[in-house]
C-alpha cells in the first residue's frame, strides 16, 4: 500500500507523536509498504526515510510554540498528496490536517487518527472542580457536532483505546475503531534498575537513599497539570517525608512547573530525555510513577512504567486511568492533589488495585493491526 499520512504535529523536536511516525515508518519498511509524512517545516523539502519519505511542506510558526509549525496554504499540502497518490489517505489531528485531508479531491481511502481529545485537554483541564463533565461535553457541543461532520468525510476514525471509542460514539462519531497503541518493544523493564542512578536523583532532590524515588514523564502542557501533581505529592510528603520527585519532560508549560517544584521543594526537573535506553533505566529506578492528565488518548508514559514495573499513580478518566488498569495502579480524581496525596500514600503502603486488563501491547503490534485494517478497506465494496 502506499499510505500519506498529513501530520500538522510531526517536528524534529517533537515528543510523542515524533516517535510514533517514526515507528511507522519502521513497520511500513517491514512490511513492505511505503509511507509519505507530509508535515510543516520552514522550508520545504523531501526526505528519504526507510519505509518511504518525509514531504516538509513551507508553514508559519506556531504561535505558542516554537517547536512546531502549521499549516499554511491548502494547495501546497495538496500538490504534496497528489505527488505521493496514496492508496490510504491519513491525517493525525482533528485540525488543518484532517480539513485538507477531507477536502482533497483525489480518490482513496481515508482515515482520521484520533490522537487528541480536544475536549478533555483544554475545556476538562480548565473546568474540572467547577462543573460537572457531562455540562462540560454540552458546553462543546459545537465542537462535537464539527467532529460528527468531519468523521463522516472519512471511512474510518482510529482511535489508541476502547474508552475512546466509546466516548466517540457516545458524541455520535459512527465510524470509531479501537487500534490499541503500544510501546516500544523490549525496551523498557525491571531489570535496568540502577541503584546509583536512583541514589543520584534522590540527591538531587536533596534526599538520601532511605527515601522514595516518585517519577514524572510528562510534556510540560497545562493538559498535563503538572502542578496538580507537584502539589499531590508535597501534600503526601507532610504525612510521609523524605519523597522525592523526577520529571522528565519540557514544553510550553516551563514557567508554571518551575514555580510549582521550587514551591513544593524536593523536585528535580531533568528536561527531555532523549536518550531512549537512558530514559528506560530512569523509569525502572524509581519507586512509584504519578501521572497528571485525564485527557490521554492512550497513555504511552504510563505504558512505558508499568513495563518497568512500577506502581502507577493516576487520574481515574482517560487513556492514562484506562491503561492504568493493566498494571498495579492506584486512580484518584483528576486535577485534585488531596485526592493524589491520598492514593499516593495508599500505594506507598501496599494499598494497590492489581491489573484487570492485559500488559500495554507493542507498536509492532499496533501498526501490524492498522496496515491490516487499511488493507480490509481497500478490499471493501
Amino acid at each position: 500500500m502506499k499510505i500519506v499520512d498529513v501530520c500538522g504535529f510531526y517536528a524534529a523536536a517533537g515528543g510523542g507523536v515524533r516517535r510514533y511516525v517514526d515507528a511507522k515508518f519502521a513497520a511500513a519498511a517491514r512490511a513492505g509498504h511505503q509511507l509519505t509524512v507530509i508535515a510543516p517545516a520552514e522550508k520545504s523539502r523531501i526526505e528519504e526515510r526507510d519505509g518511504g519519505q518525509v514531504t516538509w511542506v513551507a508553514s508559519p510558526v506556531m504561535p505558542f510554540d516554537s517547536r512546531y509549525r502549521r499549516f499554511g496554504a491548502r494547495a501546497d499540502v495538496w500538490a504534496a498528496i497528489d505527488r505521493a497518490a496514496p492508496d490510504v489517505l491519513e491525517a493525525s489531528s482533528p485540525w488543518t490536517s484532517a480539513e485538507f485531508a477531507a477536502a482533497w479531491t483525489g480518490q482513496a481511502k481515508r482515515s482520521l487518527v484520533f490522537h487528541q481529545d480536544v475536549v478533555a485537554a483544554y475545556a476538562h483541564t480548565v473546568l474540572d472542580g467547577v462543573l460537572a463533565r457531562s455540562a462540560i461535553d454540552a458546553l462543546c457541543a459545537p465542537w462535537w457536532l464539527r467532529i460528527r461532520r468531519l468523521s463522516k468525510r472519512f471511512d474510518v476514525t482510529v482511535t489508541g483505546g476502547e474508552w475512546l471509542a466509546k466516548r466517540l460514539g457516545d458524541h455520535g462519531v459512527a465510524n470509531a475503531v479501537t487500534v490499541p497503541f503500544g510501546i516500544e518493544a523490549g525496551r523498557f523493564k525491571p531489570g535496568l534498575r540502577d541503584e546509583s542512578l536512583r541514589a543520584e536523583l534522590l540527591a538531587k532532590c536533596g534526599l538520601g537513599r532511605e527515601a522514595k524515588l516518585l517519577l514524572g514523564v510528562s510534556r510540560f502542557h497545562p493538559e498535563k497539570r503538572l502542578p496538580s501533581v507537584i502539589a499531590a505529592v508535597a501534600q503526601a510528603r507532610r504525612q510521609r517525608p523524605g519523597l522525592g520527585l523526577a520529571i522528565v519532560g519540557h514544553g510550553l508549560a516551563q514557567a508554571s512547573v518551575r514555580r510549582a517544584a521550587r514551591k513544593a521543594g524536593g523536585v528535580v526537573l531533568l528536561g527531555g530525555v532523549e536518550d531512549r535506553q537512558t530514559l528506560a533505566r530512569i523509569y525502572a529506578s524509581a519507586d512509584l510513577f504519578v501521572h497528571g492528565s485525564a485527557a490521554e488518548t492512550y497513555g504511552l508514559a504510563v505504558g512505558e512504567a508499568i513495563a518497568s514495573g512500577l506502581t502507577v499513580i493516576a487520574p481515574a478518566r482517560g487513556g492514562a486511568g484506562d491503561l492504568a488498569r493493566s498494571g498495579r495502579s492506584k486512580l484518584y480524581r483528576p486535577g485534585d492533589p488531596v485526592d493524589g496525596s491520598r492514593a499516593i500514600l495508599e500505594a506507598l503502603g501496599g494499598k494497590v488495585d492489581p491489573p484487570t486488563a492485559p500488559p500495554p501491547g507493542s507498536l509492532d503490534e499496533h501498526f501490524t493491526e492498522l496496515f491490516a485494517l487499511y488493507e480490509r478497506l481497500l478490499t471493501a465494496p
